[in-house]
């Protein structure tokens, strides 16, 4: 783990929302002190407070500590990685409460391996190299190493570029992870409408699921923003190639968004419901392309205007509503991972307020 904790404190200082850990949660007696803070923290206290409220499986609790480490919640994030490790599996994964995908847990690789470096744990680094041998060796994958999303089909999903690459890169393992992203590609993309389809079978070579899932590309072009932070500057050559595909599909996103500044569960298609999501996940990748540079500041303008329809549909109860919907997902609703990309997207906001 020593020479992954290295890599991993050295390029992810830095990365996270200058938010003290004050503003991520509010306490008995603090209300009238929260009266002053920004929209953007008082919006992450209502989002994060919901979640925490909800169940969640393996990839929910991974992103959710995804976005509380992005907060510089540290306090949060080292529980939720304790509470991941109670769940975990013989294999290495963690957090595991229901059977899931496996590279799912893997959302949380970052913060868990965080969360290892900080506390010093040996618990904590021996789950996380656990967590690390099943993506890099264990984990079900194609004879050209590429990962599976699911355990009964040789499926790769859009979800997927948020699995595993973000957490391989975090660790050093940075010719791993832009090998996964490069497979998915070839796989998943259709250049001529710049948007990743959802579910290819590697057995069968066609697509289970053709359609352009706003959330799969939602999570492709967070994924993505999340690796390049992590790539060295040695790797300059792989980071403008990442910077060019992520800002493909965020252009490609854009051609189809509503008035509203919100988009279409299948971001193609108007007869789909309504969606807001997407709209949180690319403000995100925009704010994030922004601040690191590969993204120009022309940009924000579009953020911005997600960032309002999304935070349009937050509930009095801090539940971001009109998401593709838990536990099926096929429907508008709630889930957490809306609420985590709702505190992803302000924490990162907020550095442009």
């Amino acid at each position: 783990m020593d020479r992954r904790t290295f890599l991993f404190s050295a390029t992810f200082v830095g990365a996270q929302s200058a938010l003290p850990q004050s503003q991520t949660g509010t306490r008995s007696g603090e209300g009238a002190a929260a009266q002053t803070q920004p929209e953007g923290h008082l919006r992450i206290q209502k989002a994060r407070a919901a979640a925490m409220a909800m169940q969640r499986r393996d990839w929910e609790q991974g992103i959710l500590a995804q976005a509380l480490l992005e907060t510089g919640d540290r306090e949060q994030v080292v529980l939720m990685t304790r509470s991941a490790i109670v769940q975990r599996t013989l294999d290495g994964r963690l957090g595991v409460v229901v059977a899931g995908g496996p590279t799912d847990p893997a959302m949380g690789g970052v913060a868990y391996a965080q969360a290892a470096q900080w506390t010093g744990d040996p618990q904590i680094r021996a789950a996380v190299d656990a967590l690390l041998t099943w993506i890099r060796i264990k984990a079900p994958r194609s004879r050209e190493g590429l990962l599976y999303h699911v355990f009964n089909a040789p499926e790769m999903w859009s979800d997927g570029f948020h699995g595993a690459p973000p957490f391989l890169a975090a660790t050093g393992f940075y010719d791993e992870a832009m090998a996964q992203i490069d497979g998915f590609k070839q796989r998943l993309w259709n250049p001529e409408k710049q948007l990743l389809a959802h579910i290819w079978d590697d057995g069968k070579r066609q697509f289970t699921d053709a359609s352009f899932w706003g959330g799969g590309n939602g999570w492709a072009a967070a994924g993505l923003a999340q690796v390049i932070r992590s790539l060295p500057g040695e790797r300059r050559q792989d980071r403008d190639r990442l910077a060019v595909f992520a800002r493909q599909i965020i252009d490609g996103c854009l051609a189809h968004q509503r008035p509203d500044g919100l988009f279409h569960n299948i971001v193609d298609r108007p007869d789909s419901f309504v969606e807001t999501n997407l709209a949180q996940m690319l403000a995100f990748a925009v704010y994030d392309g922004v601040q690191a540079g590969w993204l120009p500041a022309s940009y924000l303008a579009h953020a911005r205007k997600m960032r309002a329809a999304a935070r349009d549909k937050m509930d009095s109860d801090g539940f971001v509503q009109g998401a593709c919907g838990a536990p099926e997902f096929d429907r508008p609703g709630v889930s957490a991972e809306a609420q985590a990309f709702c505190i992803r997207m302000e924490a990162a906001g907020s550095k442009f307020a």
